[in-house]
């Protein structure tokens, strides 16, 4: 997040009445509420009301949902969580584990998750799959449950795992047994399982033409920078991966706060969009793939 984002959110909610609202509308997620819901909760008049949704809406930190012929306002949780990802994000260099400091993110179990006992594949591309996408099929495996089935694969595999990454996996305390380089042939071909989701982590994977996976899956490009290409000192280096790790575990995470069984298709594709905007972006940020 930028500092004119933060300052315009900061803006927004040093109000008592909008920061009400915020706090209202966070508490009723994934739902959200009506605005004469809002109104009648808040007792605040409903043409006052209006008024402070603007504010909220260009700050970033509401949205809107049309549901038949009501529109619902839902808090913007990637924004704020993008928000306090801004206050903390010199603490220990991302490192929240080494100073103790609360990683500012919700925890990965959702309500909407909960409310299904699908297993969902998800698929995650990288031109190497060597860091940024074993960074997190791992992190997804870990903070997922048995709730989903990980992949990871590139367009041109490297054919080994870069070790900075595993490094980084394992002294955050996420798996690496069974983590390889591959191709995403193996995920293309005709016994290959059915996908859910496929997420480019690379913006050369993004750009490639993609083989036909299985299953129709919604797609989405959460481009960062490649944490191998850092130069420097080895801890420069590690860094890097630290910091790659901590914004694909933000993704992750709020991506697991989404509920994948409650909203429509087109919904859901936008909020998957909107993951890839997050901090961290790489400067090439396709709408999809």
């Amino acid at each position: 997040m930028e500092q004119t984002d933060a300052l315009a959110a900061f803006a927004a909610l040093s109000q008592t009445t909008r920061l009400d609202v915020f706090r209202l509308l966070v508490a009723h997620e994934p739902d959200g509420l009506p605005s004469g819901e809002i109104a009648r909760r808040l007792d605040v008049p409903a043409n006052t009301l209006s008024s402070h949704l603007g504010v909220l809406a260009r700050a970033g930190l509401v949205m809107t949902e049309r549901q038949g012929r009501t529109i619902i306002y839902r808090a913007r949780m990637d924004n704020i969580q993008s928000l306090v990802g801004f206050l903390v994000n010199a603490c220990c260099q991302g490192r929240y584990d080494a100073c103790g400091f609360p990683l500012p993110i919700p925890a990965p179990r959702s309500r909407g998750l909960a409310m299904t006992d699908r297993v969902y594949t998800v698929l995650f591309l990288c031109t190497g799959n060597s860091a940024r996408s074993i960074l997190a099929e791992s992190i997804l495996r870990m903070d997922g449950g048995d709730r989903f089935r990980v992949l990871s694969a590139g367009s041109h595999p490297k054919g080994e795992v870069h070790p900075l990454a595993l490094k980084v996996l394992g002294e955050m305390g996420y798996p690496t047994d069974g983590l390889r380089s591959k191709s995403w042939d193996e995920f293309a071909g005709p016994d290959a399982p059915d996908v859910d989701f496929v997420f480019t982590v690379c913006d050369n994977a993004a750009g490639e033409t993609c083989p036909v996976w299985p299953g129709r899956p919604m797609t989405a490009h959460w481009g960062i920078e490649d944490p191998a290409q850092a130069e420097g000192t080895d801890l420069q280096k590690e860094a890097a991966f630290v910091t790659a790790f901590r914004y694909l575990k933000t993704r992750i995470s709020v991506f697991l706060a989404l509920p994948i069984d409650k909203i429509d298709r087109l919904a859901l594709g936008n909020r998957l969009r909107d993951i890839g905007r997050l901090e961290g972006a790489s400067a090439r940020t396709p709408a999809d793939l």
